[in-house]
């Protein structure tokens, strides 16, 4: 066995590479036909959904088979290979099938446990024996895939341990709460009409809202699946489909939208969302620099930032103040700026920082004062405790004798940020590449997620126990199925040294009859079958025990030592093989 995987997924590569990497069913045909074709691969199979794409292949040099695939998947996605690079990983032979048993299992899911991945690995195989770019290897392996993964979900709770994509998508527009009840009555938009898109509105029938819109490019798919959400038997749901045309109108009363479909370009785009929720949100309450409570000139007065002090006090007063080597009038009204703060002696000179130091340490500062004079602010009572602020001084002193003057130290203000209101609008992007803007993401009114917050989001998710179990099933399925590839791989050679073996047997009767042309029939069966018992028994504890050791890892080389000490012919043993594969086709079947 050479099984190579090379690929990248939403654990190896940020969001943005894997939109770029995203490849069309064409680019994919296109992969495969080109890996076959490459002269380390003899069988291909791509695996490419939302959030990984691999390309499988059997190949005959490790080094030569990886920068082969890896060149592929550069030119067929579009990335630069230096770019893709850092992102690809490799698996090679029993890691491969580990990996690949691992992925249909939902264990290497944004999702863990989550069941799509199974009719995507399906899809892949299925492709793969249209364009007959799918051997014997690969078809065996992605078979016992879709068996491990099936074998998981019926033995084990996986399914506990997530969800489809799409329900995980809902619970984070919900944000953790009840999705039915964050659904009831909503109007939704789905966009797309592919097995995400109706899985999507599907899932939004049975949550309970009250109106599904299906848009498609193909007018007569979006129907049909109109149609499938009005005929459940489980769901009480209208359902329409309209045209792509009609979805800047239809996005004006949605509530929620679903989009996943397999464009290249933006479907909504951040100006599109904008206009559709224009008029329905309310007006965003005054930050930071607005009229309104919290701005400069009103009641409580300017935020102070990085010169809020210790003490409870804070926008310390700036007036002027004997002793005080600071230009108190060019800093007043800074603000957050502080006289005891490091800004205040960021560049000055030795002398000037000792002054300063003084007319703290004489405690010269109130918290009673203001800019100009006058009374405290509301809650500022009491002087300030200088301590830490000398302190902080007498530390940039200590530099003032190397560098001549205290260095610029000035930290940036915090933002405050304005209150958003409540969502009128939820998107849920579930297209690679994306079909939303980004920018989407700042616009008020709208709560967008897509495929990166998910990623985000599922990075810290808890995971069940069973999944414990079905790491269990995918190592010792690898094993049965390492050993039985193994195994498969001596069977032609054993087969033709049993063949030489009744060539021989043949061979030396003929010479008997020769020799003895009087001999009966009775007779000449008798011998006949007794030489054939020896060379059997001969043969038989060799041949058993050379399959047992084939199986083990690093077994593939007692085929080459059986094939030397029997001076097998090499054709011999390709042809029985060739045999095997054209009867393996003809009886395997469906995906």
């Amino acid at each position: 066995m050479s099984l190579l995987v090379v690929g990248l997924s939403h654990r190896s590569a940020p969001v943005s590479v894997l939109e770029r990497a995203a490849l069309n069913a064409d680019a994919q045909v296109k992969l495969l036909q080109d890996t076959v074709a490459a002269e380390p691969a003899t069988e291909a199979a791509v695996l490419a959904t939302c959030n990984r794409i691999e390309l499988y292949a059997d190949v005959d040099k490790f080094h030569a088979g990886v920068a082969e695939l890896s060149t592929l998947l550069a030119q067929h996605s579009g990335v630069g290979l230096e770019e893709l690079t850092p992102y690809l990983y490799v698996h090679y032979e029993d890691r491969a099938v580990h990996h690949l048993f691992s992925v249909a299992c939902g264990l290497d899911s944004m999702v863990v446990g989550e069941g799509q991945i199974l009719g995507q690995i399906k899809d892949s195989l299925a492709r793969a024996q249209d364009l007959q770019s799918a051997g014997r290897l690969l078809n065996d392996l992605f078979q016992q895939a879709l068996r491990v993964g099936k074998r998981a979900h019926s033995e084990t709770g996986i399914d506990r341990a997530g969800q489809s994509l799409v329900t995980f998508g809902l619970e984070q527009l919900a944000r953790g709460g009840d999705v039915q009840q964050w659904a009831r009555g909503k109007k939704a938009l789905v966009i797309g009409a592919g097995s995400m898109s109706s899985l999507a509105a599907a899932t939004l029938a049975r949550a309970g809202v009250a109106e599904i819109v299906v848009a498609n490019r193909t007018v007569d798919r979006a129907e049909r699946l109109a149609q499938i959400l009005m005929d459940g038997d489980d769901t009480d749901v209208a359902a329409r489909a309209v045209p792509m045309e009609s979805v800047p109108a239809e996005l004006t009363r949605a509530d929620v939208t679903v989009s996943c479909t397999g464009a290249t370009g933006l479907v909504l785009t951040a100006e599109s969302v904008a206009e559709s929720v224009e008029g329905r949100t309310p007006a965003p309450a005054a930050g930071p620099g607005e009229d309104g409570p919290g701005a400069p000139g009103g009641e409580s007065g300017p935020a102070t930032g990085s010169g809020e002090r210790r003490g409870g006090v804070s926008g310390t007063s700036l007036g002027s103040e004997d002793g005080c080597p600071l230009d108190l009038s060019a800093v007043q009204g800074t603000a957050g700026f502080s006289v005891l703060g490091e800004a205040a002696v960021a560049g000055m000179a030795a002398a000037d920082l000792e002054q300063h130091a003084a007319w703290v340490d004489n405690g010269s500062v109130g918290g009673d004062r203001r800019a100009g004079g006058g009374t405290a602010r509301a809650g500022q009572t009491g002087t300030l405790d200088p301590a830490a602020d000398t302190d902080a001084i007498a530390a940039l002193a200590a530099t003032v004798a190397t560098v001549g003057r205290i260095p610029e130290r000035r930290r940036p203000e915090p933002v405050e940020e304005p209150q958003r209101p409540e969502p009128v609008l939820f998107l849920l992007d579930l297209a690679m590449p994306r079909d939303i803007d980004a920018a989407v993401h700042r616009l008020a009114g709208v709560r967008l997620v897509d495929i990166e917050s998910l990623a985000e989001a599922s990075a810290g998710a808890p995971m069940a126990a069973d999944v414990d179990q079905v790491r269990r099933i995918v190592s010792d399925e690898v094993a049965a199925f390492g050993a039985a590839l193994r195994a498969a791989h001596i069977t032609p050679t054993v087969v033709a040294l049993r063949t030489m073996a009744a060539d021989v047997v043949a061979g030396e009767i003929a010479r008997l009859d020769g020799r003895l042309p009087g001999l009966d029939d009775k007779h000449r069966a008798e011998i006949t079958q007794t030489v054939r018992r020896v060379v059997d028994k001969l043969l038989h504890a060799p041949t058993v025990r050379v399959k047992q050791l084939a199986a083990e890892p690093g077994g593939a080389g007692y085929a080459d030592a059986l094939r030397t000490l029997f001076d097998l012919d090499p054709e011999t043993v390709a042809a029985v093989s060739r045999a095997e594969d054209s009867t393996t086709e003809k009886d395997r079947g469906p995906a």
